[in-house]
């Protein structure tokens, strides 16, 4: 790595931000499998590309079947995935462009290094709900087959959630519906 130095461009983030006529943002979604953290993200990326903001969702079905296809659900693995993944939103919100996360992201420390890899940039948003609720929610039927031992490091049953300690946003997704999380995440970031 030593001979491996910055490189900066011409255009800066700012010129980026210009053309586009907002800032690049990173909205880090984080929550328990089943909290909603990929429903209101998808709903949040097309109120802000109706307004005309560029978006990027990252979720972590996509980023598994390329960037991480390499890796598994181990600690190591997990801590990697979202290495990668905050290290992509970084370039991305870099180019101007509004990063949306739905990764469950389960251990503080992560996302504490995916904060400093991000920067200024980043927003951490907590989709809280509780486990009965998520488990009442299992669409993929994971949590059944984690309960039944089928898998193995599943959060929430056989591997912890460290539940942020000072998250940029906390939205109840069990008592309070997508419209009203996505309108309290509008309200608490500035796009200009």
């Amino acid at each position: 790595m030593s001979n491996i130095f910055d490189y900066k461009t011409l255009v800066s983030t700012k010129d980026r931000e210009n053309i586009k006529s907002h800032k690049g943002k990173v909205l880090w979604l984080t929550g328990l499998s089943g909290s909603g953290k990929s429903t209101i993200a998808n709903s949040l990326e097309m109120i802000l590309n109706k307004k005309n903001l560029h978006t990027f969702l990252l979720d972590g079905d996509n980023v598994r079947k390329g960037l991480c296809k390499d890796l598994g659900f181990s600690i190591d693995d997990r801590k990697e995935n979202i290495r990668r993944i905050a290290e992509v939103s970084k370039l991305f919100s870099e180019a101007g462009v509004i990063v949306i996360t739905a990764f469950i992201s389960p251990i503080e420390n992560d996302r504490v290094i995916a904060k400093q890899i991000i920067g200024e940039k980043y927003n951490e948003i907590y989709c809280d709900c509780s486990i009965e609720e998520c488990i009442n929610r299992d669409t993929k039927g994971l949590y059944k087959k984690a309960i039944s031992g089928q898998i193995k490091e599943f959060t929430g049953i056989s591997s912890n959630y460290d539940i942020p300690t000072n998250p940029d946003i906390i939205v109840d997704t069990e008592k309070t519906d997508v419209e009203y999380c996505i309108e309290k995440i509008l309200n608490n970031i500035d796009f200009t």
